[in-house]
């Protein structure tokens, strides 16, 4: 029984082979604690304290651990920590002109220990009892008031954010002198004129930002938009209806109204001036004025309510107006001013633009004619258009914005069940483009790559492109019948080729095929400098095999024919090489789906060609002889003979497999993995593969089966045969066969034939040492079990000192003359359990008889222990002697020897691993070697004949010659 395995460095895909000897097997191998939001409520919370939640979109942090609920009466009581720090914030703005003299406790600025509650604690019991809901905004105004932070950060350096009670119909107005009283700068909102003065000064600004990672109120805000609020706008209703992104947070800031304003136009006018426009959460003039409440502004009714700035409707509205106008037309000013710089800077630069007069005239102009003004990118590949299929709808420059960029149709499903329309960068709409048509990948690393899909039509300068290609800049690029775009790449500073590789090409180019150089008529060569390269690529020394699909079966079965019959001086591994050759260039310029199949049809043709060599041998050397006649023996020459074919075979099925892996692994990493027939393709090379590995398999097999039967009526002379012949002397180290006892020369002899044979037919030196591994495992097994059957013969005494000495010199002699051939390593290895049991039979007798049973199985520990008992049973101590009861086992290993075999087994022999690392077959350089370069050219002009068949009489050519320089 032999089994295959690969060894580490091969692919994962090839696991396991188990192969009865003779037998063939075809199995083909086969790959194939959410946080929540919590909105306290005016019950829930310590209106005193500047922790409030707020019912904002800026992400909220864990709840604490105890939320303590008061009476709206019981605030006064508050006076510890809150209090505290409310008069330490409130320290801050003392003396700014708010007319407080102090502050203290809970309390409001300017009373006593905290006597008197905030405007905001006041207004809880009303604001929770509800009041008359607006008609639009009915469902929200019945709704419990919110709690609103507002921070100081534009009033003081170090001020952190107050919290204030809102409704869905509290102003920007109120909520700023809410916000003022409670920062210590107004008195209640019902003062006087000072109060009034205050307010006007400071608004309410609505600022979008990214929170810090420790979350909203702690570490670094970093605000990034900027909005303020009209008097009249609804804050609660502002962060209801406009949620901030994801990743953004927004926050109610009270600024110096004139900071505000100027804040505000310096973001807008630092993204104008980008090119990118105004902000996306900026709201337009009419979706501004109904999500803020403008619309119920416009007739004021009875649910206006208290908290309604005192005027009537229109004047409230014209207020409103006017305030949007100063907002907006601040933006639009800038903006408009650069859109007419531009627009001259345009018309200058267009024909006739002297005699032009630039006025207020159709504005579309502008915009057509700023399209027109294309300027490239500077730091990124791009994709010139210079045929569209929709002149309307096409644009002249497709930039790469990933280092993978794909074209293709697109659409809303691919069309199998339903499933997702495949990702596509650049769509183009027309009827022969697939949905996913072609895939460029340009990194930072030169040059850049580009992949059809399975049968989308795409050219490569003006040729077919079938597989991976590189993609050059100045390159062109064809997708279909109708798009055809040139490749340009900035970043390469213009190292590319500075004449275009789509032009025709030069002189002497090598042809891509035989017949090309006479069927093109695109080149520019007349009639004879086409046949001059048709001349040199048929008798080049370059390792290129070009030919058609439809001459694929017929060059490869050339190849193995010619291989079986071992025509021609062929170098040992020729055959692996031309089949390499085919393998390559199906790889490298036909279509995607042609290298599986033919990899199938090559492991076929070489399966059947070494099947029919396998029956040849089988014929000559048959297992059952006629009876009278007597066996003949297979010598070394002989069994060199018939093995040679089978071991070119396994020699060039091993360099072609590891060839073809690499190929594969390479066409499973080009090919794009969204292509339904990659799975189906990837079969098939397994299937492929897995016929070579039965083919390397059998020829092992094979190759061992005859060798060891040669061994087999040789081996008994290294026990019998006596190397102190008279008048010989024994030979050292590194002697010839020739200068070997003649008792050891037919086992030497085998052993030499097939150590030549592995070397003529340049065998993998992985294979070499596992056909010598299981030879000198036979042999040693062999050995052993004949000594064993010698001691229990009644014939003359075997087990002595004398015959251990004689083999134990013609087992020296071996392993002396191995080691010379450079196999001594694996020779000890496997011979190991032999030269112990002829060691122990070695030992003087006296020496022996003064040892245990447990000296002795420590100084042999190869031996089992039936073996050892065995040998130790039958030893020659003299006549009538016995064995000493020292060399009896102990009761712990009596059941060991009584039930073990004390023959080996032949199935133990070790596994055989494919050695399927880098293959060693060049394919790179000229072809040196004669015979290879003589059978390339025949090969090649059989393609030629071939292709010459096809056409009319009259069109054809005989092989051209070429002239001599």
């Amino acid at each position: 029984m032999l089994s295959g395995e690969r060894k580490e460095g091969g692919s994962p895909r090839f696991g396991k082979l188990h192969l009865p000897v003779g037998l063939w097997i075809n199995s083909p191998r086969k790959q194939l604690a959410k946080l929540g939001r919590r909105w306290p409520s005016a019950a829930s919370v310590k209106s005193s304290s500047s922790d409030t939640g707020s019912r904002s979109s800026e992400p909220l942090p864990p709840p604490p651990p105890h939320v303590e609920l008061r009476r709206v009466g019981a605030v006064k009581a508050a006076g510890g920590a809150s209090g505290s720090r409310a008069k330490r914030i409130s320290q801050l703005f003392r003396g700014s002109g708010t007319g407080t003299t102090g502050s203290g406790g809970a309390g409001g600025p300017g009373t006593p220990g905290g006597a008197q509650r905030w405007a905001s604690e006041k207004k809880l019991p009303e604001l929770a009892a509800g009041v008359a809901p607006e008609p639009p905004l009915a469902t929200r105004a019945t709704a419990p008031p919110g709690v609103l932070k507002i921070f100081g950060a534009g009033l003081a350096s170090g001020a952190n954010y107050k919290s204030v009670l809102a409704t869905a119909r509290s102003t920007a107005r109120e909520l700023v002198a809410e916000a003022l009283e409670r920062y210590g700068l107004a008195g209640s909102p019902g003062g006087g004129p000072g109060e009034s003065s205050c307010v006007d000064a400071f608004a309410l600004c609505d600022a979008l930002g990214r929170p810090a990672a420790a979350g909203v109120g702690s570490g670094e805000w970093r605000a990034e938009h900027l909005r303020v609020l009209g008097d009249s706008e609804r804050p609660l209703l502002v962060q209801e209806l406009w949620r901030a992104r994801p990743g953004w947070a927004r926050r109610f800031e009270l600024r110096g109204r004139e900071e505000a304003r100027r804040l505000e136009q310096e973001a807008f006018g630092a993204v104008d001036s980008e090119g990118t426009g105004a902000p996306s959460w900026r709201p337009q003039k009419n979706r501004s004025r109904a999500a803020s409440g403008g619309a119920a502004l416009a007739s004021p009714g009875p649910g206006t309510g208290s908290g309604d700035p005192a005027g009537s409707g229109g004047k409230e509205r014209s207020e409103n107006l006017s305030l949007r106008r100063s907002v907006s037309e601040l933006s639009l000013q800038g903006r408009r001013r650069r859109q007419q710089e531009r627009r001259q800077q345009a018309l200058s630069m267009a024909p006739g633009a002297a005699d032009a007069q630039i006025g207020p005239a159709d504005p579309g102009d502008f915009d057509q004619l700023t399209q027109c003004l294309i300027q490239a990118p500077s730091n990124r590949p791009y994709f010139l258009l210079l045929q569209g299929y929709q002149d309307a709808q096409d644009f002249v420059v497709y930039v790469m914005t990933r280092e993978q960029h794909v074209f293709g149709r697109g659409g809303n499903s691919s069309g199998r069940g339903g499933s997702p329309a495949p990702y596509v960068d650049t769509f183009l709409n027309a009827p022969d483009i697939l949905p996913r048509h072609c895939t460029v990948r340009a990194g930072p690393e030169h040059p850049a790559m580009v992949r059809p899909s399975r049968g989308a039509p795409v050219t490569h300068n003006g040729c077919l492109l079938l597989r991976e290609a590189e993609l050059h800049p100045g390159d062109l690029l064809g997708l279909g019948e109708h798009f055809l775009f040139m490749y340009k790449d900035p970043r390469t500073g213009g190292s590319g080729p500075a004449r275009p590789p789509w032009l025709p090409a030069r002189p002497g180019a090598t042809p891509p095929g035989p017949g090309w150089a006479f069927s093109c008529r695109l080149c520019g060569r007349g009639l004879q400098e086409r046949g001059e390269a048709l001349a040199a690529y048929l008798d080049g020394r370059e390792p290129v095999l070009r030919f058609r699909p439809r001459e694929e079966e017929a060059l490869l079965g050339e190849i193995v024919r010619a291989a079986a019959a071992g025509a021609g001086d062929l170098p040992p591994l020729g055959p692996a090489t031309l089949l390499a050759l085919c393998v390559q260039h199906s790889a490298r310029e036909l279509e995607l789906g042609h290298l599986p199949r033919l990899l199938g049809r090559l492991a076929r043709l070489i399966k059947e060609a070494v099947w029919e060599k396998i029956k040849e041998i089988g014929d000559r050397q048959p297992e059952n002889h006629p009876e009278g006649v007597p066996e003949v023996p297979l010598t070394p020459e002989a069994v060199s003979v018939e093995l040679r074919p089978l071991m070119l075979w396994m020699a060039n099925t091993t360099e072609l497999l590891s060839f073809v892996q690499e190929k594969v692994l390479e066409m499973e990493k080009e090919a794009d993995q969204e292509d339904p027939q990659l799975c189906n393709d990837l079969e098939l090379c397994d299937e492929a593969m897995a016929l070579l590995d039965e083919v390397i398999m059998c020829t092992f097999q094979q190759s061992v089966y005859y060798l060891t039967k040669t061994l087999y009526s040789t081996l008994p002379a290294l026990l019998d045969s006596n190397p102190f012949t008279a008048g010989a002397e024994l030979p050292g180290p590194g002697a010839e066969l020739g200068a070997m006892p003649p008792g050891l020369r037919p086992t030497l002899g085998v052993f030499q034939a097939a150590l030549e044979l592995t070397s003529q037919c340049e065998l993998h030196p992985d294979l070499v040492s596992q056909t010598f591994g299981y030879l000198f495992f036979f042999s040693n097994a062999s050995l052993l079990n004949s000594l064993m059957e010698r001691g229990e013969g009644q014939g003359r005494p075997f087990y002595q000192w004398s015959r251990a000495v004689q083999i134990r010199t013609n087992l020296d002699l071996v392993l002396d003359w191995l080691q010379g051939a450079g196999l001594g390593d694996i020779a000890t290895e496997f011979f190991r359990k032999l030269s112990m049991a002829v060691n122990l039979l070695c030992v003087p007798r006296t020496s022996l008889l003064k040892a245990s049973w447990s000296s002795l199985r420590t100084d042999h520990p190869t031996l089992t222990p039936a073996q050892l008992h065995h040998l130790l049973s039958h030893y020659q101590l003299g006549p009538g002697r016995g064995p000493p009861a020292a060399w009896d086992p102990p009761p712990a290993e009596r059941e060991a020897v009584d039930t073990g075999d004390i023959f080996e087994s032949f199935s133990s022999h070790p596994p055989l691993i494919l050695p399927l690392g880098s293959s060693r077959l060049r394919l790179t350089g000229p072809v040196t070697d004669d015979a290879l370069h003589r059978e390339l050219r025949r090969l090649r002009r059989l393609l030629w004949d071939l292709e010459q068949q096809e056409l009319p009489a009259n069109y054809r050519h005989g092989p051209p010659v070429a002239t001599s320089p």
